[in-house]
């Protein structure tokens, strides 16, 4: 039960946190630190922390970028009107 709701601390801290930040570099690099921690608490779950932390890591950058890409284009749309 104890580890049940550490998870879902954690997966609700990453989703608060996910994509801070105002450049691309800054929104891949939380995206990149909020997975790791996320694919750690996870991977612990499973002995393994250090995969599910690179897991997280790799995921967690690609997810930040892709917000960063978004977040862009909403920028680009609203300038023209």
């Amino acid at each position: 039960m104890k580890k049940t709701f550490v998870l879902l601390a954690i997966l609700f801290s990453a989703a608060a946190l996910n994509g801070c930040g105002t450049t691309t570099g800054e929104r891949t690099a939380s995206g990149a630190a909020v997975g790791a921690a996320t694919g750690a608490a996870i991977g612990s779950l499973s002995a393994d922390a250090g995969k599910g932390a690179l897991i997280g890591a790799g995921v967690g950058a690609l997810g930040g970028y892709l917000y960063d890409q978004n977040e862009k284009e909403k920028d680009r749309y609203y300038d023209r009107y």
